[in-house]
């Protein structure tokens, strides 16, 4: 007798369903404004230092501010979407967002930083219910095998929103020299950015959002077909279940390294790095021309202007956005936590070398820290959420919580040491990364017993 042949493997499933499609690009576009609102508030850490004379110690408040908001809105965003559902979720969100942005025109008016964290604050309440109600949202649109890849596809789509605030922000904020309490730029700014929040909030109003299978669904206890959904979850509290703890540990430390890393980038470039245009860099002039100015790495010349040195913070967040993509392909072969372990042992190897500060060499080691974070949130994410069932609601608002570490780390750790040496504080990060390669190692994995 023949041997018998092996199965051939099962496809992949698709990303999404064609009846999901309208509301995963609304909801993936969510992913791109909360990128944008993120990484403007680094872009504005380094604005406050230069004009409200604020130290960089302090300016980290901006960070505290900004993702302590996530900490605040975690359970309330939870809470409200299983009250009255996904839909409603995000325009509270985008409603917050869109507040925030305001506020900051009469804030900037008076030159108060107190009164822009504030303001900042109402904001990152958007970005924070946003992130809480876009990721189980996400995961119920479509095969629950393919939850992994549109959640790191959907923060691929947030890394345009998080290479535009750099460069936005360089454009109308750092450019140039500003007088002392000159916030113009920023009033001119959010004035905009308020303006779109608010109209794409109204347009998502009017999108009918599909019915989601129970697992998916606040409220219901039946999938479309009738019958009684499977909940691995349902003789277990949330916090029975360890893999979802781990996530939450994992995710604190996770966005404490991404914070520190983003609050001080633009200092680290205008500290160490030098200009000096011509064609011993024409490879990088050629990059920079294309940002909008050209850097090179001779001692002893002018240092990076604030603007230049957002503009490469973009570069690198171009890196992070294709590091997604990547990691959404790669993911159809490739064990999501393996990706994971994998990118946390290389971000280790990249701090050691930023925090030695060798010129063109940390520098790049410093650009290509976000290319390694970029699958590190999303598979955090998807991995913390799987199989809790009607726990999925509440799970997401205490993982977006983990967020805090965001803006206690650069603050109270990194902004510390950074007040004596910006290169010596990229140490700091690597305990960070220790813990998510322990998470992606081990800590990851399903307990169903």
């Amino acid at each position: 007798m023949l041997p018998t042949a092996p199965p051939a493997p099962a496809a992949a499933p698709p990303l999404t369903e064609r009846r999901y499609l309208l509301t995963l690009v609304f909801v993936v576009s969510l992913f791109m404004l909360w990128g944008l609102g993120v990484t403007m508030a680094d872009v504005l850490n380094k604005h406050f230092q230069q004009v409200l004379h604020v130290s960089k110690a302090n300016s980290a408040y901006v960070q505290a501010a900004t993702f302590g908001a996530y900490f605040v809105m975690g359970l309330p965003a939870g809470w409200f979407m299983k009250r009255f559902g996904y839909q409603k979720g995000v325009l509270l969100g985008l409603g917050l967002y869109a507040a925030g942005a305001f506020l900051m025109v009469p804030a900037a008016s008076a030159a108060s930083f107190p009164l822009l964290l504030m303001a900042l604050f109402v904001l990152a309440c958007g970005l924070g219910t946003l992130e809480a109600v876009a990721h189980p949202f996400l995961d119920g649109l479509g095969d629950p095998a393919s939850s992994d890849r549109r959640i790191t596809f959907s923060h691929a789509i947030n890394g345009i929103g998080a290479v535009s605030g750099p460069l936005i922000g360089g454009y109308f904020v750092l450019r140039g020299t500003h007088a002392a309490g000159d916030l113009s730029s920023v009033k001119v700014l959010y004035t905009i950015i308020g303006t779109v929040v608010g109209s794409i909030g109204l347009l998502f109003a009017f999108v009918k959002v599909p019915p989601l299978n129970a697992e998916h669904t606040p409220g219901t206890a039946t999938s479309e077909t009738g019958e009684a959904p499977t909940d691995l979850a349902a003789d277990k509290s949330l916090f029975q279940h360890p893999h979802f703890v781990w996530a939450c540990v994992a995710q604190l430390f996770n966005t404490a390294a991404q914070g520190g890393t983003w609050a001080f980038f633009i200092n680290y470039g205008t500290d160490y790095m030098a200009l000096k245009p011509g064609p011993a860099i024409h490879g990088f002039w050629q990059v920079g021309t294309l940002l909008g100015r050209t850097v090179g790495l001779v001692p002893g010349l002018p240092h990076l202007a604030n603007d230049v040195a957002a503009y490469f913070f973009s570069l690198s967040l171009v890196g992070m956005m294709l590091g997604r993509f990547l990691g959404t392909y790669l993911m159809q072969f490739i064990a999501p936590n393996r990706l994971l372990a994998f990118a946390a042992v290389a971000n280790m190897v990249l701090c050691l070398v930023v925090a030695q500060h060798w010129g063109w060499v940390s520098f790049g080691a410093l650009i290509g820290l976000n290319f390694f974070f970029s699958v590190m949130f999303p598979i955090i994410y998807s991995l913390g959420l799987k199989d809790l069932g009607r726990h999925k609601q509440l799970a997401s608002s205490f993982i977006v919580m983990g967020v805090v570490g965001a803006a206690l780390f650069p603050r109270f750790v990194m902004g510390a040491v950074a007040n004596q040496s910006v290169a010596h504080a990229y140490y700091l990060p690597i305990i960070c990364y220790a813990v998510v390669f322990v998470y992606g190692a081990k800590f990851y994995k399903v307990v169903r017993s």
